[in-house]
């Protein structure tokens, strides 16, 4: 790990502790302590069965977005491969952005993709991620908002939500709109700023005209992605699944608390939650789960110690478990860019 990133590693964390203090001591940490050792055990397996099965759907995502590539990953292989991306994504500030590259290497080490293959895999999982999301969204709120008022802190949460996903999409319009342009210029702007860094890999005077090449192997791959109509249906659904499994785990460990959360609720606060992820911290851990009290006291009833418990447990299923099985695989694989 270099000078730059072990900084960012450093920062994180001391952020991430920084937001947990915070939490612990607004919400009481030795309330939150009891209501985790009353939690039944077994509807803690069940939550973390649920998230095995959350991440076998999103590993299925990868293997079919692969497929459409031409490049083929056993189905065991694909589970590993994508529990390794998401330790990628957990384990690097600012979420999917910082781990996707790391991604990217596992998958064409992994695999006979090229690297920019492989960045289109793992980012085209991310970015169509986003769409069951926001359905999501828009039918829990809508049907939430039937049965009470938005609170001021709910409505400013999907505002605030609303606006970003319209700022990705119409960012992501853009570049796609102008990828000829950027095909063509970007290689240019770079290419001589890389060859200054003195660096061996980047001392070559073909280095503008193999990052042109590159880039538009890039956005072919994308568009090979976007016009096979019949795998981006079943990415969707896997998506879908993959979110209803979220779902279904923080249900079964509000239970295993002696609690029941509307699935409604929950089919908004996990998307607008897992927003937090886009903050400088590891994976977002720490600003998630603030962000999953924050929405959901309010809009559960529930006192605030249970609710942080629930989270907890459904974290620890969502958010260690793949670092653990992800971690594994990385290290299996000889992947070694993250550390």
């Amino acid at each position: 790990m270099d000078e730059r990133n072990r900084r960012a590693f450093i920062i994180g964390g001391v952020g991430t502790i920084a937001v947990f203090a915070v939490l612990f001591f607004a919400v009481g940490a030795r309330r939150i302590l009891n209501s985790l050792l009353s939690a039944d055990p077994s509807l803690i397996a069940g939550t973390f069965a649920l998230a095995l099965c959350w991440l076998a759907a999103w590993s299925l995502m990868l293997r079919t977005v692969l497929a459409a590539l031409g490049v083929h990953v056993p189905l065991v292989r694909s589970f590993f491969v994508y529990a390794g991306a998401v330790f990628a994504n957990n384990v690097t500030p600012f979420g999917q952005a910082g781990g996707e590259p790391v991604a990217a290497l596992l998958i064409s080490k992994t695999s006979d993709a090229r690297y920019e293959t492989g960045l289109v895999g793992i980012a085209s999982v991310d970015v169509l991620n986003v769409v069951p999301s926001i359905s999501l969204i828009l039918i829990g709120v809508g049907y939430y908002a039937t049965t009470a008022a938005l609170g001021d802190r709910l409505a400013t949460a999907v505002g605030s939500a609303v606006v970003l996903i319209a700022a990705i999409v119409i960012a992501m319009v853009l570049v796609w709109r102008y990828h000829q342009r950027i095909i063509d210029r970007l290689p240019g702007i770079i290419a001589p700023r890389l060859g200054k860094l003195g660096l061996e890999r980047f001392e070559s005077e073909t280095l503008e005209e193999d990052l042109r090449d590159r880039l538009g192997r890039f956005f072919e791959n994308i568009e090979r992605v976007a016009t096979d109509r019949w795998r981006l249906t079943a990415v969707v659904g896997l998506s879908l699944c993959g979110w209803l499994f979220q779902t279904a785990a923080l249900m079964v460990a509000f239970a295993a608390l002696g609690h029941s959360v509307p699935p409604y609720v929950l089919l908004f606060a996990i998307p607008l939650a897992n927003l937090a992820g886009a903050a400088p911290l590891p994976g977002g851990l720490g600003g998630i789960e603030a962000a999953f009290v924050t929405l959901l006291v309010p809009t559960t009833g529930i006192p605030a110690s249970a609710v942080t418990a629930a989270v907890l447990i459904f974290r620890g299923a969502i958010y260690w478990m793949p670092v653990l099985i992800g971690g594994i695989s990385v290290s299996a694989f000889g992947v070694r860019a993250v550390r």
